[in-house]
């Protein structure tokens, strides 16, 4: 694949990463080893989707639509929990529990694995499939460390750190949809 090409797709798959860390990141109880917990998961999950996608691609083309609208569903799930978590004021945010890197992760890399079956799939040889596939991990870590980054700024301005809860909860569910549609 050409450079240009895998740096689009790569830019594409991450931007789901990046609207949810920029979510995750106005939580004021998430720290920076959660973020890191986060960038790390979310950049697993696109190499690691998008290599199994490459692997399997040619038997499962015409489900493309189907993981989208599982994965749209569960990062919807999360954001009305956090818009209820908002409401309740609870001691510990949901996004701190563990299982979150790893529903998060795998709910934003859905859409990895259908790059993988449809545009990687004619790949045929490992090497380059590797090469591709960890460019596109990487790609997600830097993308979603740039939007904790401009999280962190967003949290300054007062209304939004007020609201964070309902902002992020709103963020990831209008994500949810956009998966979805």
């Amino acid at each position: 694949m050409e450079i240009h090409s895998l740096i689009i797709i790569s830019v594409a798959l991450a931007l789901d990463a990046f609207g949810i860390a920029l979510s995750i990141g106005l939580n004021p109880q998430v720290r920076r080893n959660n973020k890191i917990l986060f960038i790390l998961s979310f950049g697993f999950f696109q190499f690691f989707f998008s290599f199994l996608g490459a692997y399997i691609g040619y038997l499962f083309n015409r489900f493309t639509s189907v993981p989208n609208t599982i994965g749209g569903i569960v990062i919807m799930i999360v954001g009305m929990m956090m818009i209820k978590e908002g409401m309740e004021k609870n001691e510990e945010s949901i996004l701190l529990k563990s299982k979150m890197y790893f529903i998060l992760g795998i709910s934003v890399s859905i859409d990895a694995l259908v790059v993988g079956f449809v545009v990687l799939s004619g790949i045929t040889k490992m090497m380059v499939i590797g090469i591709d596939t960890i460019f596109i991990g990487l790609i997600t870590c830097f993308l979603s460390t740039v939007a904790f980054i401009v999280s962190k700024s967003l949290k300054r301005v007062k209304f939004i750190a007020k609201y964070a809860d309902f902002i992020g909860g709103i963020i990831l569910i209008i994500f949810g949809l956009k998966m979805i549609l």
